[in-house]
């Protein structure tokens, strides 16, 4: 018996590392397109604009709209084509895109590159699933290598999409980046040639058991969950706030060239995934509330480098110490509402979560652009401070309440 089961688990691992293989190749290419897209999305948008370059984001605010929407259509996706043709179908929507964002710049059509910037970023949403599809895939005691081999394809794609938008942004020219945008239909199609090769074990029959699940609303004005969503959606949103704005602070502010802002870009996409590969055991370590706390000062570090000077090293340094803070403060907040539910619970509540919080990014990436416009990249630098004060008080809050209760 424990020489068939031992069979059993080889058997099991043997499937788990050929798909998770597959699903690492597919993430790179795939999570290529955000990069990408921030690289030279605010810039194109800017060029597409006449006097009042206020909405020059609106562009980018489309991408995490489509990232909102993407996440709620994936689940439905999944539950009738199933999760790897729903992922093809995903890249397929990329494509796109990127079709129409490139028809639209040749067009100078402003709001047609905007929809087509909302399906790329469907298309991420569609990406977004893609660690989780890894983990499901996975026995127990593989599945935190699983996410960390998908969070290596994130540091490929921090490379690949940014080198993209450098080497294709003038391939179209005289239409400055309609290239870079085009170069994402022959990529997004190699995803889906990869994603062919995937067999993903059958999750749909999992059964919930223990107690029965609570109703919403319940959990979710939990001081653990509140913590836990405000401390995350602050750290991603402040991100995007700022990520957004700096290519049109670094250009246009400051007349460097867009493939130094983008070259900032990659810096700062690199900076948000490498540090996952510690964050883990950080968390184990020290804690999420410690972890987290440490995400939001990083982030005031990033504030204070920027507030120092216009520099280029204090552009990279910003975006460097921008990225770090949202991984600590963003994965440790995740941790912490991870921990406010119950297993049977997680559909519902991560729907939710999903729901506000890149509604909130889509927010912040279409203030960034207003702001800039209206105050510049000084004032920008600022609006971190009160946000990351107040989450900081709502993290020491809950580690109090966590020792009053015996957490650890």
């Amino acid at each position: 018996m424990a020489a068939h089961e031992s069979q059993g688990l080889d058997g099991q691992l043997r499937a788990a590392k050929r798909n998770v293989s597959i699903l690492t190749v597919a993430q790179s290419i795939l999570g290529s397109a955000a990069p990408l897209s921030f690289s030279v999305g605010g810039l194109a948008g800017f060029q597409l604009l006449g006097a009042d370059k206020s909405l020059a984001t609106a562009p980018l605010t489309g991408f995490n709209v489509g990232v909102a929407l993407g996440a709620i259509v994936v689940a439905a996706a999944s539950r009738f084509l199933g999760r790897r043709e729903s992922f093809m179908v995903g890249a397929l929507m990329g494509a796109i895109g990127g079709s129409v964002a490139a028809l639209a710049l040749f067009r100078s059509e402003f709001w047609l590159f905007a929809f087509g910037l909302l399906l790329i970023g469907l298309s991420g949403g569609f990406t977004q699933k893609i660690r989780f599809a890894a983990a499901d895939a996975s026995p127990t005691f593989f599945k935190g290598k699983a996410i960390s081999w998908i969070l290596a394809g994130g540091i490929v794609s921090a490379i690949v999409g940014p080198q993209l938008a450098i080497w294709l942004k003038d391939w179209m020219a005289p239409v400055t980046f309609a290239g870079a945008f085009m170069g994402l239909v022959p990529l997004m199609l190699l995803a889906i040639v990869v994603l062919a090769f995937l067999r993903l074990p059958d999750t749909s029959s999992k059964a919930a058991g223990g107690e029965p699940a609570r109703p919403l609303r319940e959990i979710v004005v939990t001081q653990r969950f509140i913590t836990g969503m405000i401390c995350g959606i602050s750290s991603y949103a402040l991100m995007t706030f700022m990520m957004t704005g700096a290519p049109l602070a670094m250009v246009v502010g400051c007349g460097f060239s867009s493939d130094l802002a983008t070259l900032g870009i990659q810096w700062h996409v690199i900076a948000m995934f490498a540090p996952s590969f510690f964050t883990g055991m950080l968390i184990s370590r020290f804690g999420t509330e410690k972890v987290v706390a440490t995400g939001l000062i990083i982030l005031m570090g990033c504030a204070i480098v920027a507030h120092m000077g216009v520099d280029l090293w204090n552009f990279w340094l910003a975006l460097v110490l921008l990225g770090i803070g949202w991984n600590f403060g963003f994965i440790g907040a995740t941790a912490i509402v991870a921990s406010s539910y119950r297993p049977q619970e997680a559909d519902k509540v991560q729907g939710f979560h999903d729901i506000v919080l890149f509604g909130t990014v889509a927010l912040s990436s279409f203030s960034s652009g207003k702001v800039f416009s209206a105050f510049g990249w000084s004032v920008m630098n600022l609006v971190i401070w009160p946000v990351a004060i107040v989450c900081l008080i709502l993290v020491v809050l809950q580690m109090r309440a966590a020792a009053r209760n015996g957490r650890v």
